[in-house]
């Protein structure tokens, strides 16, 4: 599973629409189809409206381990 296959997977895990997801967090529903059909490329902001909506980690829907330490 990638991190689109994640992202698909947490906003129907909250029987959310594209739609529904696209009002929320102020992105419009096609851009939404776009990145779920993998015509383009999520940007990082995409990525972080899209975490803090659903109070999900950056490093799950990525599927990195949890475990990695901090830069100092």
């Amino acid at each position: 599973m990638d991190y689109i296959d994640r992202m698909i997977a947490t906003r129907e895990d909250s029987d959310e629409t594209q739609r529904q997801l696209a009002e929320r967090i102020r992105y419009r529903q096609p851009q939404i189809a776009r990145y779920e059909t993998r015509i383009n490329e999520p940007p990082i902001r995409y990525l972080i409206d899209f975490c803090n909506h659903y109070k999900v980690s950056a490093d799950y829907i990525l599927g990195l381990p949890s475990n990695y330490r901090k830069p100092r």
